[in-house]
Parts: structure tokens; C-alpha cells; sequence
């Protein structure tokens, strides 16, 4: 089908209608082509290790300042309003089981590429922002361990070698996964074990669970906290990619998902005690390897360069599936001439995007430069607060979608919860956090009108 009009313009919804062709309730309903291969178990584990990532090794002290010793209560506000936007996810990938994201739901709902754009551009951004706070963590007090270098330059060599192993092509395996999130748990458990094992012997300070900021109102640093916490459970929306290859999708996916948050919650909850009974808050917020100051605190035969190790996987790990997961956003948006062509570009024998590799790369480390951990952390968060917004408000709309095989159906207070939720903690940032987040959609605002400028263009001299 052509994708001129008949006086040489370009159709204004080809992206709409080519997912609205592909991903229509009809065709959901067809024989699916993937093998349906992951089980409960499995897709919880999936899920397991997006939600259960880095951000927990490198936010604690980040989050001290923000509620002192009450770490548990700003933890477990993140997990209550994740469950929120999670009930929406739910509902449409269950609908949508071919759908892919918030961005195309987003474009089901509303019918316009550019709403589908920025939703999209804003989970880019996210992508990159977040490998950047990663990689700050890294450069900082775990990778000093066994290197004690700056922590600027570090983190640009850092991104740079996930960039070069981002290239070369990374396939992961549900297998591989299951491994990295077994490192990435044991080192909370080693945290909350030796914790426990200190206090049981008359060390650290139990008390210190309780104690909010001085001259902060209890509400106040709880809100405050869960902003930042909040980036801690992001990840499960990554899930809706895999939905076409799970069993029963109906029962399956929304158990998995809200069992693998309520996991990540509750040991996030336990690290939290740990943390402020091992550790003063003041302590905690000098250092960019909290969990390794709280390990070394107790004194207990942990060795720290193991526990280092551990978290430098952790965070490597995570910044390596954020950036693959950018980098291919950013591919496929150009693909559909949402963003510049030259993004689509591959490598001829390893065909992978090394354009968007390189380009999310580099803002990556841009971003090292002129951005700290809690700045950069927040940032991704406002972000995503867009791209669930999107999500909960969508459900609402296609509720007038109907579809005729069974699907999941949140109860409607949900997603009215979660578009207040997130509107409630976007109030709540910092005007340094909307100058980040509105500079890069201002960015990505200017590289969409790139891309349509130049698909005008290509389509005029197509035509003559």
C-alpha cells in the first residue's frame, strides 16, 4: 500500500495504522509463530531480575537524606504505587498480546503519532538516563574496592565498554537471566543476614528504623523518599515484550507480575531495616556503595571485595540491558521514521544499530558529566511517570476496545489510582528534575520534526 497521498504528502498515521494492522484484537486471536516457552516460574523470574536490578545497590544513601532512618517507609509507598500502573499493564497486555509497550497502546488509545512518540522518546530517555546514574554507581565506592580511580572518567570508560559489547551483540537467554538475578539477590541476602546476625549479637542501632529527618514531617520525607525508591521498581513494563511467548498469558503474566513485585517490595523492605539499623543516616548518604559501607559496618568476615563484586555485577549488568534495550528503541523508532534515518543504521556482519549504539552512548556520557546519582535517579522516574500516566489512562479509554477472547480486567479505581499517583509524584519534583526531563523532550521534540522534515523530503523526491 502506497504511503503518499495523492498529492505527494505523507500519510499522517502511517505508524498508527501499520501497529493498528499489526497488532489489531483480531490478529491477536491468530495462531501465534513463537513457541510458547515461559512458564510462571520462569516469567517471574524474568520479571524477578528487571524489577530486582542495581538501582537497589546505589539509591540507599540517596534515599537516607531523603528519610533518614525510615528507609522501609518510603519503600514500601514505591511498591504500593507500582502495583498501581502494574494493574494497568496487566489489563492491556493481556488485551494486547501482541501490542509491546506503552507507546503503542498509547497510540491504540489516542490515535496520534506524536502522543506515541513522546511516550516512546520519554522510556529512551529513561533508558539512557538511568545507564548513566548505573554508571556513576559503578565508578564509585564498589569499583574502588579494587581500583581507586576518578569517578567521572571511570564512568565514561565504563559506558564506553558497554557500548563496544552493546555492538558486538548481546543475546540474553531466560537462563542467563535466572543467574544474574541469583548474583544480584544474593548480595541483598548478604546484607540482610549479616545485618541480622550483628544486631542479634548487641550492634547497630534498631531504633534508627523509626527516625525520620529532623524538621521533616513524616509525610513529607515519605513522599519525598518514594520518588527516589520508585526508580527502584521500574523494569516490570519490559515484560509486556515476551508476552507472546508465555503459556495461558490470561493467568500467567498478571500472577507473575505482581508476585515479582511484591518479592523485589518485600526484600527491598528488609535491606532498608538492615541499612538503617547497621548505619547513622549520615553515614549512609557519604558513601556511593551504601550496601558495601553496611556489609563492612557489622565487622562480620564478608570480604569486601567479594560483596563489591557482586554489586559490580549487578550494576553492569543493568546498565548493559538498559542500554541494549535504548539503543533499539532508538533503532526502531527511526525504522519508523520517528527519529533521524541515520539512527537505523547496521553493522554489515554483526547487524546491530552501531548508529543508535553510539548515539545513546554518548548521551550517556554526557550525562555522567553534568548530572548526579539522585538528580539522574529522579530523572528516569519523572520520565516513566509520563509513560505510566500514558499506560493508566489508556486503559481507561480502550475500555470501549472490545476484544473477543479473554483477557485480565483490573477493577476501574486502579488505573484511576495510578493517574493519581503519578500526578501526585510529579508535583513533587525538583525544578532541576523537570529542567532535565524537559530538555531532553525538548531534544527528542526537535529530532521528531528531524525525522518528519526529512521523510517529507524523501517522499518529494520519491514522487517527482
Amino acid at each position: 500500500m502506497s504511503r503518499l497521498l495523492p498529492d505527494g504528502r505523507r500519510r499522517p498515521y502511517d505508524r498508527a495504522m501499520a501497529i493498528e494492522a499489526t497488532t489489531s484484537p483480531a490478529q491477536a486471536e491468530a495462531p501465534n509463530r513463537l513457541r510458547r516457552a515461559i512458564t510462571g516460574p520462569m516469567l517471574f523470574a524474568f520479571i524477578l531480575g528487571d524489577v530486582l536490578g542495581a538501582g537497589i545497590y546505589a539509591l540507599m544513601g540517596v534515599l537516607s537524606a531523603e528519610a533518614g532512618g525510615a528507609l522501609w517507609a518510603p519503600l514500601t509507598a514505591a511498591l504500593l504505587l507500582a502495583l498501581l500502573t502494574a494493574g494497568s499493564y496487566a489489563e492491556l497486555v493481556t488485551k494486547y498480546p501482541r501490542a509491546g509497550g506503552a507507546a503503542v497502546f498509547a497510540e491504540r488509545a489516542f490515535r496520534s503519532p506524536l502522543v506515541s512518540f513522546l511516550v516512546g522518546f520519554c522510556m529512551l530517555a529513561a533508558g539512557v538516563v538511568s545507564a548513566a546514574g548505573l554508571a556513576i554507581a559503578f565508578a564509585g565506592d564498589y569499583l574502588a574496592t579494587f581500583l581507586d580511580v576518578p569517578v567521572a572518567p571511570a564512568a565514561i570508560v565504563f559506558l564506553a565498554l558497554v557500548g563496544l559489547l552493546n555492538a558486538r551483540g548481546i543475546r540474553e537467554s531466560l537462563a542467563s537471566n535466572i543467574v544474574m538475578t541469583a548474583i544480584e539477590l544474593s548480595g541483598l541476602v548478604i546484607v540482610v543476614v549479616v545485618v541480622a546476625v550483628f544486631v542479634g549479637g548487641g550492634g547497630g542501632d534498631p531504633a534508627r528504623v523509626l527516625e525520620f529527618p529532623s524538621g521533616v514531617s513524616p509525610a513529607a520525607a515519605v513522599l519525598g523518599g518514594a520518588i527516589i525508591a520508585y526508580y527502584s521498581f521500574v523494569g516490570f513494563e519490559t515484560s509486556a515484550n515476551v508476552i507472546e511467548e508465555v503459556r495461558d498469558p490470561r493467568r500467567t503474566y498478571p500472577r507473575a507480575l505482581f508476585a515479582a513485585l511484591i518479592a523485589a517490595g518485600v526484600m527491598y523492605v528488609l535491606v532498608g531495616l538492615a541499612s538503617a539499623a547497621a548505619l547513622p543516616p549520615d553515614e549512609l548518604q557519604g558513601s556511593t556503595g551504601p550496601l558495601l559501607a553496611v556489609v563492612e559496618a557489622t565487622g562480620l568476615s564478608v570480604p569486601s571485595w567479594l560483596f563489591s563484586l557482586i554489586a559490580l555485577v549487578a550494576v553492569a549488568n543493568g546498565a548493559l540491558l538498559t542500554m541494549i534495550m535504548a539503543s533499539r528503541l532508538a533503532y526502531g523508532m527511526a525504522e519508523q521514521q520517528l527519529l533521524p534515518r541515520a539512527l537505523s543504521r547496521v553493522l554489515p556482519r554483526r547487524r546491530t544499530p552501531w548508529a543508535a549504539i553510539l548515539a545513546t552512548t554518548v548521551v550517556a556520557m554526557l550525562l555522567t558529566l553534568i548530572g548526579d546519582l539522585a538528580t539522574l535517579a529522579e530523572t528516569v522516574v519523572l520520565l516513566l511517570l509520563f509513560v505510566f500516566l500514558s499506560a493508566n489512562v489508556s486503559v481507561l479509554v480502550l475500555r470501549r476496545d472490545r476484544v473477543s477472547h479473554d483477557h485480565f480486567r483490573v477493577w476501574t479505581v486502579v488505573p484511576v489510582l495510578g493517574i493519581a499517583s503519578c500526578v501526585l509524584l510529579l508535583t513533587q519534583q525538583r525544578p532541576v528534575v523537570w529542567l532535565f526531563g524537559g530538555i531532553l523532550v525538548a531534544a527528542g521534540a526537535v529530532l521528531f520534526l528531524a525525522a518528519r522534515l526529512g521523510a517529507r523530503a524523501l517522499g518529494r523526491r520519491r514522487d517527482s
